[in-house]
């Protein structure tokens, strides 16, 4: 009996790469070889900074509550639908910053702190404060800080943040990591940037991803995971199929169709 050698050995090379885990499923490759500088370059201090359209949470707390007051979103009161008493309730006060990066602070007016960092709005503000009370404390919080997660990862939707940064990897880790699916090589970070829209590409199976100025997301950030060539080409084959049964189908409901009238002319 003859023996086909070209289909025993594409046989051969189709088992062994059955066999092996493809390379572009681990993340951060070779980050256990990097050298100490090459370390050194990709570690990066971040420190998030107020941006327009936030909404500021912003609080103002003294030994004495009352001279802080006017400082501080005021208890208002409202009646639950379909109820008829009145109950108490604290108003969270948002303050927006604009387009121009100000927002409209009680008693002190515009203040400017878009482009700056928590800390240094808060001090800004304490500043300002000083002048009418002494050893005010001011607590800032972003309360819109979310990014929007799309594409091949297990849970796509939006991921708030309450703390003051979110790396990708924070990101995915909340939406429940990629799926098999995803193309790890090639993530896009679609980002605003005063008023402008930045590209970011990150690839996850390499350690320079923490050396990227897309490794912390900002606010308003989109990551799309794209979908691996192999679910590609399944999405294009089962497209495929389908229009070729729905042609096919269309075909039959036409013949049996033109056969049920022929019949019918011939009985008559």
């Amino acid at each position: 009996m003859r023996i086909n050698v070209v289909a025993v050995l594409t046989f051969f090379i189709l088992f062994l790469g059955s066999c092996s885990v493809p390379k572009n499923v681990t993340y951060f490759q070779g980050v256990d070889d990097l050298t100490p500088e090459q370390k050194e370059l990709i570690n990066q201090n971040y420190t998030s900074r107020i941006c327009p359209d936030d909404r500021l949470s912003i609080t103002v707390t003294a030994w004495d509550p009352t001279v802080v007051t006017p400082f501080n979103p005021p208890v208002y009161a409202f009646a639950k639908e379909g109820e008829e008493k009145v109950e108490p309730a604290q108003q969270l006060q948002t303050y927006l910053v604009d387009k121009e990066g100000n927002i409209i602070f009680p008693v002190i007016g515009k203040v400017h702190v878009a482009g700056v960092s928590k800390q240094d709005a808060i001090e800004k503000l304490r500043q300002e404060i000083s002048h009418y009370v002494e050893d005010a404390n001011v607590n800032i919080q972003i309360v819109n800080y979310k990014v929007t997660m799309m594409g091949e990862v297990a849970r796509p939707g939006m991921v708030s943040v309450s703390n003051d940064r979110l790396t990708i990897l924070d990101a995915l880790g909340r939406v429940g990591d990629l799926t098999i699916n995803a193309n790890r090589t090639n993530i896009l970070v679609i980002r605003d940037h005063d008023g402008q829209k930045e590209f970011g590409r990150l690839d996850l199976t390499k350690p320079e991803i923490f050396a990227s100025p897309f490794f912390y997301l900002r606010q308003n950030d989109v990551v799309y995971v794209e979908p691996n060539d192999a679910k590609k080409r399944n999405a294009r084959y089962s497209q495929a199929q389908q229009y070729s049964i729905t042609v096919f189908s269309s075909i039959l409901s036409a013949v049996s169709v033109i056969t049920t009238v022929i019949l019918a002319i011939a009985k008559s």
